[in-house]
């Protein structure tokens, strides 16, 4: 379903990189804010380790945020030493076909992570890309972020009631 993560983790920290590589994938997108820093453009620390480890592993890492704000994706983009695309308009494919050229890699053999489910988990499902939800780091965030995270929450319980009834 187009609404629902191919992977549901905590937080980025916590997506098991061996179970990526040996579902095959080779690339990992990644998504800014609330995915990689908070509000205030805080990250936390075992992101960046995280991120060393997936590059240490042979992933190809990268950003692909809808933000617009330069400064903001060049620090988190220098901090993390990625190659980013900026202003990408998911759910929309644009950003995604930029992100896949940029790494060099077929939609089925990359992940795309992020926070959100109407644009992170949608545009990647759209691509055929792998779609990874992480629970976002912060409550507070902008507001038309917040508008939408009741209705997220009601798809994300019904994809939790679901894998869970598969498991049984």
């Amino acid at each position: 379903m187009l609404l629902y993560p191919k992977y549901y983790y905590k937080n980025v920290q916590s997506i098991d990189l061996e179970e990526l590589y040996k579902a095959k994938i080779k690339g990992i997108i990644l998504d800014v804010d609330n995915t990689l820093i908070d509000y205030k453009r805080i990250m936390p620390e075992e992101i960046k380790e995280w991120v060393k480890e997936a590059k240490n592993k042979s992933f190809k890492v990268c950003i692909l945020s809808n933000s617009n704000k330069k400064d903001k994706i060049e620090k988190v983009a220098s901090d993390l030493e990625l190659k980013y695309i900026m202003s990408a308009k998911k759910p929309f494919r644009v950003g995604y076909i930029k992100v896949l050229r940029l790494l060099n890699l077929e939609p089925e053999e990359c992940v795309a992570v992020g926070d959100q489910v109407f644009t992170d988990v949608i545009g990647a499902n759209r691509m055929n890309i792998n779609s990874v939800y992480v629970e976002p780091i912060n409550k507070k965030e902008y507001w038309y972020t917040k508008w939408k995270r009741p209705i997220e929450e009601w798809i994300l319980n019904k994809y939790k009631a679901k894998k869970e009834s598969e498991v049984k």
